[in-house]
């Protein structure tokens, strides 16, 4: 059974400039498992507590850094184990609203432990193009980042290239989960 909800949040939109003067609060849950998601979303740099209880039992608290403000946060259980995640998107302060995740799986109902998504800079053919804008979203068992393309003499505010999609799946590593790159598709 999947029930979302956001008590009170102060989104910013994905592709704004201004740094966010109200806290963010996001409470949602899924499988029986409560993730409360805040922040001060008051400056280029911000702290993030992550928190997830079940019947009233604590599974963990994280506590990060994030550059930029939340966006919005999801929960899944992409990897059909019957036991979700929490994806806390991010984006930087500025014209290029660069977008990072925050993102912890529950460990068979047990504890938290961190997802890593390896950055684009790793993988020059993705990053060709690539000045932020990023947008996030998860359903039907994909992590899908999106931002769009620019070509040579395009300018931040107008890009021509299209856009790039990154599917991923999310998979056991050794130290953690790992979402790993499925598909790139561009349109």
């Amino acid at each position: 059974m999947y029930t979302k909800l956001i008590v009170t949040t102060a989104l910013a939109a994905f592709f704004s400039t201004a740094v966010q003067a109200e806290p963010f609060f996001a409470q949602m849950v899924m499988q029986g498992v409560t993730f409360q998601v805040e922040s001060p979303n008051d400056s280029s740099i911000n702290q993030v507590i992550v928190r997830a209880n079940m019947s009233g039992d604590s599974l963990g608290q994280m506590q990060v850094e994030a550059d930029g403000t939340i966006t919005n946060v999801e929960i899944e259980d992409l990897n059909a184990d019957g036991y979700p995640e929490i994806y806390v998107y991010v984006n930087s302060a500025g014209s290029g609203s660069y977008g990072s995740l925050i993102a912890y799986a529950t460990n068979r109902n047990k504890s938290l432990s961190e997802i890593y998504l390896p950055s684009i800079e790793d993988n020059p053919e993705i990053l060709t193009g690539y000045m932020g804008h990023d947008e996030f979203v998860v359903g039907e068992g994909t992590f899908v980042r999106r931002f769009p393309i620019y070509r040579d003499g395009d300018t931040n505010a107008e890009s021509t290239g299209g856009t790039r999609q990154i599917q991923y799946k999310l998979e056991a590593g050794e130290a953690g989960w790992v979402l790993r790159q499925d598909r790139v598709v561009e349109f």
